[in-house]
């Protein structure tokens, strides 16, 4: 296609979307029905009028069924089957989220807190206008079904854990405090992500990290070998406590990022580019080695930073104890933060939540998202190097 090409087409686009404002609505209308449609397919064995000997049943005509989402309400025709097996988890998954976000706006303008904008705003993406006890039935179906993900039973292993925190601003009794939304993230002996708790604290303290941690155990977390986080005082306290035989890794990026405290503010960029590199190293011999001659490079222009880092980045090389192949997933919390980046991004429309339970509302639908989507995906670490890994007598207890 040329460029003149290209042009006419894009031109075509804008004109067909600035004639008609519904048309995102209609094609994402169009493309939910498709969904549904299929998923009857598979559900049946067969197309609309295909002749199958692998037909599991026939279908009964439709329903009709809302499904809110930014684009407005979507009106959809829902096919049933004559047994009344078929069951779509379309409208449950894709609305938990929407639901939350939509519950507090709203939430916010029912209590008087919000503006004119917030109002229009969900008055746009549901089609209809709020009433407190329309928003209090939404909040009650999902607080429902966030309660039992939040207080499963743990019934498998986890031997690789990730934790970390992020802060959220909430409106209580008229004053704006921030919260700390607190996330585990376990890898399962199957090498699947999991994320086991989403909870919300006052602060990030020795205490809130405890009795987090303790209701994990609660619920049965168990088989923890290594746990990853940043250099919290309280957190680190708190895995020491709760987790003893589990061997401790401080996430390097996090590490990287206080190593600016220890430098003048134009210092050379090569310094810190070069400790980086440490981190690509196969092996703790090869580490040790390399940052050998780093200190002995930078200790005499960068003395403070040298005598820091000397001291705490031996917390740094723990995922040496792992299989060469987990080292790049488990050196730091880069999962998480990804997570928490998705969470930011949802969380910045609202800015302010009108209480402490819409904002753990939304976190938590939010994660049970991706939590199901890392349950369909293909696993994240192949754990049988771990078990050959202790086969060898390569142990990653913390007694090691």
């Amino acid at each position: 296609m040329t460029k003149t090409e290209f042009k006419r087409n894009l031109s075509d686009v804008k004109a067909l979307f600035s004639e008609e404002k519904d048309m995102l609505k209609k094609i994402l209308r169009e493309v939910m029905q498709e969904i549904l449609e299929q998923e009857m397919t598979d559900s049946l064995g067969a197309a609309k009028g295909e002749r199958s000997l692998n037909r599991l049943g026939y279908r009964s005509g439709y329903y009709e069924r809302s499904l809110i989402t930014r684009v407005g309400k979507l009106e959809l025709r829902v096919p049933q089957d004559r047994q009344g097996q078929f069951s779509t988890q379309l409208f449950e998954r894709y609305q938990r989220s929407e639901k939350a976000l939509v519950s507090a706006m709203a939430e916010m303008y029912i209590q008087g807190v919000s503006t004119r904008k917030v109002k229009s705003i969900t008055e746009e993406l549901c089609g209809h206008s709020f009433s407190a006890s329309a928003i209090s039935a939404v909040n009650k179906t999902l607080d429902e079904s966030l309660d039992k993900f939040a207080k499963r039973r743990l019934e498998e292993s986890y031997p690789y854990l990730v934790l970390d925190a992020r802060y959220e601003k909430t409106r209580e009794d008229g004053v704006i405090r921030s919260r700390a939304v607190q996330i585990a993230i376990g890898i399962n002996e199957e090498g699947r992500r999991q994320i086991l708790a989403v909870e919300l604290a006052n602060r990030e303290s020795e205490s809130s990290w405890r009795d987090f941690l303790l209701g994990l155990k609660e619920r049965g977390l168990y088989g923890v070998e290594f746990v990853v986080s940043d250099d919290h005082p309280g957190l680190k306290r708190a895995i020491w406590e709760v987790l003893p035989e589990a061997v401790w890794q401080r996430c390097y990026v996090h590490f990287l990022r206080n190593a600016l405290d220890h430098l003048p503010r134009k210092a050379n960029d090569d310094c810190i580019q070069e400790l980086r590199w440490i981190y690509d190293r196969r092996d703790l011999t090869e580490a040790q080695k390399d940052l050998a001659q780093w200190l002995d490079r930078w200790q005499k222009k960068y003395p403070k930073l040298c005598a820091w880092a000397e001291e705490n980045i031996g917390e740094t090389f723990n995922y040496y104890r792992l299989p060469l192949q987990h080292h790049k997933h488990m050196k730091s919390t880069n999962m998480l933060e990804r997570l928490n980046e998705e969470i930011k991004r949802r969380t910045h429309v609202v800015r302010i939540f009108p209480n402490a339970a819409s904002c753990l509302r939304l976190v938590r639908a939010l994660a049970v998202e991706t939590h199901e989507s890392w349950l369909e995906a293909s696993r994240y670490l192949n754990m049988d190097l771990l078990k050959e890994h202790k086969k060898l007598g390569l142990a990653i207890s913390a007694a090691a």
